[in-house]
């Protein structure tokens, strides 16, 4: 579509205003530091993943440390904690790698997330008491995880459920929200294909909007834990 008298309004509107027509962008100004990309990229990737668990502490996220061997026990301890019941499941070849699909679905009464059933997948998520997904990476910075959602991967399971479990990998902790910018800039230069949705989440949904006083549980999992495997 011709979009006609542009120039025309342009110089009448910068007329107005008192200032100068301009049709090219000012150059960005230079960066104070360079803090934004830099922070936090001097800690090894041990120290990365202790500084977000302490992290993620403080933000109220339950956080337990385990290794591959003894991640399935680990998992049906804290299910056991939380009061088991009805639990629902990302369809994550991650999980079912780990044996954590195969053992939940043994012990409890068990969804795993279907893509041909979007209705019945959020009434199950909806109902659920534990919801259990495989983070992308964590966020030193924050102790928040990172989710990617597709059709195996439905946000529904960690958003709606009572109680949230979160299974991340001491390896895939990033230092802060730009290095997680720039994997996803380079995916994209490749032509793969993108999440539907990015999730950045730290700890339990909580607010603290009236008089700054903190509710936990308010639109989201009242309870989170993280359940860190220890593969350095």
């Amino acid at each position: 579509m011709t979009i006609q008298n542009r120039e025309t309004f342009l110089a009448r509107l910068a007329e107005r205003m008192g200032r100068t027509l301009h049709t090219v962008p000012d150059p960005m100004p230079k960066l104070v530091n360079d803090y934004p990309t830099t922070r936090l990229t001097d800690r090894t990737q041990a120290q990365l993943a202790q500084e977000f668990m302490d992290f993620a502490k403080v933000m109220m996220v339950d956080v337990v440390e385990t290794s591959e061997t003894n991640v399935v026990a680990q998992l049906l301890e804290i299910c056991e904690k939380y009061g088991g019941s009805d639990i629902i499941l990302n369809n994550d070849e991650r999980l079912k790698e780990l044996g954590l699909t195969q053992a939940i679905e043994m012990n409890y009464t068990a969804h795993i997330w279907d893509k041909n059933a979007k209705a019945e997948n959020i009434t199950k998520a909806e109902k659920a008491n534990i919801g259990i997904v495989h983070a992308e990476y964590g966020l030193c910075e924050s102790g928040g995880i990172v989710l990617f959602s597709n059709q195996d991967n439905g946000r529904s399971v960690s958003l709606l459920p009572e109680k949230s479990i979160v299974v991340v990998r001491k390896s895939q902790i990033l230092p802060r929200v730009a290095q997680l910018a720039k994997i996803l800039h380079e995916k994209a230069q490749h032509g793969e294909r993108m999440p539907s949705c990015i999730n950045i989440i730290a700890g339990p949904s909580s607010t603290a909007d009236i008089e700054l006083i903190k509710v936990v549980g308010v639109h989201g999992p009242v309870a989170k834990v993280y359940l860190v495997i220890d593969d350095l």
